[in-house]
């Protein structure tokens, strides 16, 4: 009996041994042909990889050439007057599209507005040189091989953009990116400075404390200043520097005109001059009520929707601080240098709004005051409110250029300047009063729905105008942008 049983056991025993090899051989034989498979998909592998990085360059290369849109210093000059606005008119400026909301790009694929192809080595220099081109780590695994712009394929958007990109170096490879372009409606900024009021009081120390270089200033009701050489000359033989006006003895510029509403006042004339001397020619007067002062307008409701889908969005408080969209009431606020200074230049805060203190359209009840007291800014800054320009430090330095020669916008007659102890660069949009209780240099353009007065002696807001505002060309906001939605491989 007990033999039996050991029989068994051993067949038992033999069962089992006989599984566990069966299993190894099977888990052996599963090995084998993995490592297999792996060996014969690493090239697919491979070229799956190199699809992902040409799909991406074709992509980078879209967001490099929607800069040509945003930064004339990138924009191929052979394109400069096929991408600025071509529409529009003398009243509202230029814009991207004409009365019936038609792009200005009409084009199709296969005769589209702009052509751009590497076999050719003028569009090749294009593609791929400096400054229009890929840049750094891009230049060495890829390059620009075809670019083409023409109509939107939905109502209402700017252009399609087809992008073609390919790696460079073992097996090079391309891919095509199609996306349509949307356009902000932001209208253009024609003037250095623009006030729905006048300028300075005929009380003492009452003049003026704004400066123009390079631009307008549109002033709708009356203009005073201390001394008839503080109005600036215009003459082609000025020079085009960094030089503030009030270390020259007659104030002069190639392109400042100034339209005024009201009166010139002088507060010290020349000795047997009158208050209200005969300007130059630069200077024109008694513009209010016709032909009129023709401001810019920036519809609120507009701009706040705007903001709130491309920019940032702050609401003002009756202390000064800035409070997000979603901040809870009672929630405290934020000192405007913890959200508004740019630490270094090129630190864009791109377009910021902030808002009345109850968020409804600006009145004088509900506009707060904001305080800028840092020591350098670039912003598209938009305030319902009051502004208080007391920057602390002096300011950033960096290269700039000029307007173009006799109104025209080709590159080659704009004069580099660098200009240094800049506080503010981009644009200053308030919709109260502007206060200056410290000098201020800014480089872009103000406007103000009252005024610009100075508390303190010598706080003056001296402005270098930007050209570039006035083609709604905004440093550091995306005028130009991909729609949701229509991005593919082709």
């Amino acid at each position: 009996m007990r033999y039996r049983v050991s029989v068994q056991s051993l067949e038992s025993r033999g069962h089992v041994l006989l599984a566990t090899l069966m299993l190894m051989l099977i888990l052996s034989v599963l090995g084998m042909t993995s490592l297999y498979l792996a060996g014969q998909d690493r090239p697919g592998i491979a070229a799956m990889r190199e699809e992902t990085v040409a799909e991406q360059l074709a992509d980078s290369a879209t967001d490099l050439i929607m800069t040509w849109f945003h930064d004339s210093s990138t924009t191929p000059a052979a394109l400069r007057e096929v991408l600025i606005r071509r529409q529009g008119d003398p009243m509202t400026g230029p814009s991207f599209f004409d009365a019936a909301l038609h792009s200005q790009f009409a084009g199709t694929a296969d005769h589209p507005d702009v052509l751009l192809d590497a076999g050719n080595a003028g569009d090749n220099n294009i593609l791929n040189g400096p400054p229009s081109g890929f840049v750094g780590a891009l230049r060495d695994i890829g390059r620009l091989t075809r670019f083409k712009l023409y109509g939107p394929l939905r109502p209402g958007l700017l252009a399609t953009m087809e992008v073609t990109a390919s790696t460079i170096g073992g097996r090079p490879l391309a891919r095509t990116v199609q996306v349509q372009l949307g356009a902000l409606s932001i209208p253009p900024i024609r003037s250095a400075i623009q006030v729905s009021g006048g300028l300075g009081t005929a009380q003492a120390d009452g003049e003026s404390p704004v400066r123009v270089h390079w631009g307008d200033q549109r002033i709708a009701g009356s203009l005073v200043v201390k001394r008839m050489e503080d109005v600036a000359m215009k003459t082609s033989d000025a020079p085009v520097t960094e030089q503030p006006y009030d270390s020259l003895k007659q104030a002069i510029d190639r392109w400042t005109e100034y339209w005024i509403g009201g009166d010139l006042t002088v507060m010290l004339p020349p000795p047997g001059q009158s208050v209200h001397p005969v300007p130059s020619q630069n200077v024109h007067l008694q513009q209010s009520p016709s032909p009129g002062v023709r401001l810019d307008h920036w519809d609120y409701e507009a701009m706040k929707k705007t903001a709130l889908r491309h920019g940032v969005y702050y609401r003002l408080d009756r202390q000064g601080l800035l409070h997000h969209q979603d901040a809870s009431e009672g929630e405290q606020g934020f000192s405007p240098s913890d959200l508004l200074t740019s630490q270094t230049v090129g630190n864009h805060r791109g377009l910021v709004f902030v808002d009345t203190m109850d968020g409804e359209p600006p009145r004088d009840a509900n506009m707060g005051t904001l305080v800028l007291d840092s020591e350098y800014l670039e912003s598209v800054l938009i305030v319902q409110g009051h502004v208080v320009l007391k920057p602390q430090g002096g300011g950033r330095s960096f290269p700039v250029l000029s307007p173009g020669q006799n109104g025209t916008r080709v590159l080659g007659t704009r004069i580099p300047v660098n200009l240094s102890g800049i506080h503010f660069r981009g644009l200053l949009w308030v919709g109260g009063t502007v206060t200056v209780e410290q000098p201020t240099k800014l480089f872009g353009a103000v406007k103000a729905g009252g005024t610009v007065m100075s508390v303190n002696r010598g706080a003056t807001l001296e402005i270098w105008y930007d050209a570039d505002l006035a083609q709604g060309l905004f440093r550091g906001v995306p005028v130009v942008y991909k729609a949701p939605g229509t991005w593919r491989v082709l």
